[in-house]
């Protein structure tokens, strides 16, 4: 890894762009690309970010003045901003999966596309697409180097304030959209709604507000109302906004919000409510929960084009008071086409390498923990039937940051895992570790620590569940099974639990030429069964982190 001697050292342009009329050699490329990672790996919590930036998050309405601040440092204007014809995405859950399916809805009609997105799985460059692709190495190296030097040119007159990893971030990807001329932006919110740096934007076009549950209640509030508060403040007079079916109470604040704001607010139909110009409706992306989350798409597009006047609509007006129900209309063939061809990896994501399939889903809350153990549940029950032979079924879990672990936990119980395996978001131990998925926030120490809890919830999950289960059978209730395994193990690293678990029959995985991690002779005899299973069934949740660090090694195309 490449070492800096401050947080924001300063760079000569010279060093880092392209010479007139000449090209870098790839290797000087690569080279640049790794420092720019690097360095914006410093901005992260837990390195040396001076004191009073690190108490934003004790005082989250400081976090728009700072972020105004620094966008004009780096040369933007909130004017530019208003021409970035955004559509503003806010939710706790399914935020990410509305945003790509509506950014492939409208590129379809032949838009040049921004999307803004976090966290990244693999690159931290997939936070930032231009037609649903993330952009270059290239592009990413070049605007963020023109972006660092203009905030380090203004540093000294501004106490060297430096900004934070997803504000420096947030800042780029405007800069990026705009450079590149896209024709509109989708842009998820990071974090709560109100006091998100994404919402300087003053004028987008359109907003939407996803499933709402409780999360981050250290910065939005231990309260459904309080969150739902939070995640209204995107709302700007006379937007359209709309939202799916939610709670009363978070419905209640939300129509509250909007009248404050007098902006119009909409609740979106069921998708079998939409007229299909033939056949059925197929969603790219797999999951009960992604119903409500195509809907809102539908409506966030067909809104986006009715203001573009590029979309014939014959659809009754509606009087907009409090809240209103948004009607369904007929999705044109273009509508039905985004909606099947969305992707969005590791949210309900399913990966077959010979008899290993592995389950993908970055759930990191209860409510999204159980939308994953009810997709996981119907999509291994018919898999499991026809399979010729047994099948193992593993857990690999991880959470971060101060979630309840029990509680996420406590859903997967009923899976009755044979193997439950526990790993900190480390993709590989050693040099070979990716610099794109560094965390300084967390030592390794504490990561491994929280590993070893983890496996301590589950172990006491599972005993209470197999005690109430014999319990259950003494009385007749249920029927007398044999007992699952429920062997729990925890593994340093990513790379090292994916090789116990498929014990070298991923055709993919073996192909890497990834060196064996040596493992205890007891380890490597507890993994009889996974050898002589004719499937094995991988479940990998808790963390997109997690997921993130998976996908690098299943999937090496997301890491070129």
């Amino acid at each position: 890894m490449v070492r800096f001697p401050g947080v924001w050292q300063r760079r000569s342009l010279a060093s880092f762009f392209h010479l007139k009329g000449k090209t870098k050699p790839a290797r000087l490329l690569r080279t640049e690309h790794k420092e720019a990672v690097c360095m914006l790996n410093s901005l992260q919590h837990g390195g040396s970010v001076p004191d009073r930036l690190q108490g934003e998050s004790s005082h989250p309405e400081l976090q728009l003045h700072a972020t105004r601040t620094f966008l004009q440092r780096a040369g933007l204007t909130l004017d530019e901003l208003d021409h970035l014809n955004a559509i503003h995405v806010a939710g706790t859950k399914g935020k990410g999966s509305t945003c790509a399916f509506t950014e492939k809805i409208l590129r379809n009609y032949g838009f040049r596309t921004g999307f803004y997105s976090s966290p990244h799985l693999v690159q931290v460059r997939e936070r930032i697409r231009i037609n649903g692709e993330p952009i270059s190495k290239e592009l990413f190296t070049k605007y963020f180097w023109q972006v660092y030097e203009q905030l380090d040119a203004t540093k000294d007159s501004h106490g060297g304030a430096v900004p934070s990893y997803f504000l420096f971030l947030t800042i780029l990807a405007f800069h990026v959209f705009l450079q590149e001329k896209v024709d509109f932006a989708v842009i998820e919110v990071g974090i709560g709604g109100a006091y998100d740096c994404t919402n300087v934007i003053r004028k987008p076009w359109v907003c939407g507000v996803s499933s709402l549950g409780i999360d981050h209640t250290n910065l939005l509030g231990d309260t459904i109302e309080e969150i739902a508060w939070q995640k209204a403040g995107i709302f700007k007079p006379g937007v359209p906004a709309f939202t799916v079916k939610q709670p009363k109470g978070s419905m209640t604040v939300l129509q509250e919000r909007a009248k404050e704001m007098e902006c119009p607010l909409f609740v979106c139909p069921d998708l079998e409510m939409y007229q299909v110009p033939s056949g059925s409706l197929r969603l790219g992306l797999e999951g009960q929960h992604q119903l409500s989350n195509a809907s809102l798409a539908l409506q966030l597009s067909f809104s986006w084009l009715r203001q573009r006047h590029l979309h014939e609509s014959h659809l009754p007006t509606v009087e907009t008071t409090v809240l209103s129900q948004a009607p369904a209309f007929q999705l044109s063939p273009l509508m039905v086409k985004g909606l099947e061809d969305t992707r969005w990896p590791g949210r309900t994501h399913t990966l077959r390498r010979g008899p290993v399939t592995y389950f993908l889903d970055g759930a990191h809350t209860t409510h999204s923990m159980r939308a994953c153990v009810r997709w996981f549940s119907k999509a291994t029950t018919q898999q499991e039937r026809l399979a010729e032979g047994s099948v193992v079924r593993v857990l690999l879990f991880n959470a971060t940051g101060e979630r309840d672990c029990a509680a996420l936990l406590r859903p997967l119980t009923p899976c009755h895992f044979d193997f439950a395996v526990f790993c900190p978001n480390i993709a590989e131990t050693g040099a070979l570790s990716s610099a794109d998925q560094h965390n300084s926030s967390m030592t390794v120490e504490k990561m491994l620590t929280r590993c070893l809890d983890n496996q301590r919830s589950w172990q006491n999950l599972s005993e209470g569940e197999e005690t109430l289960g014999a319990k259950l059978c003494k009385v007749g209730r249920l029927p007398l099974v044999a007992e699952p395994r429920n062997d729990t193990l925890v593994f340093p690293c990513i790379l090292s639990a994916l090789q116990w678990i498929s014990q070298g029959r991923d055709p993919v995985l073996a192909s890497l030429g990834k060196p064996i991690i040596p493992m205890h002779p007891s380890i490597t005899a507890k993994a009889q069964p996974l050898r002589e299973a004719a499937g094995i069934h991988v479940l990998i949740t808790g963390s997109l982190h997690l997921v993130g660090g998976v996908l690098k090694h299943l999937d090496p195309s997301l890491a070129t």
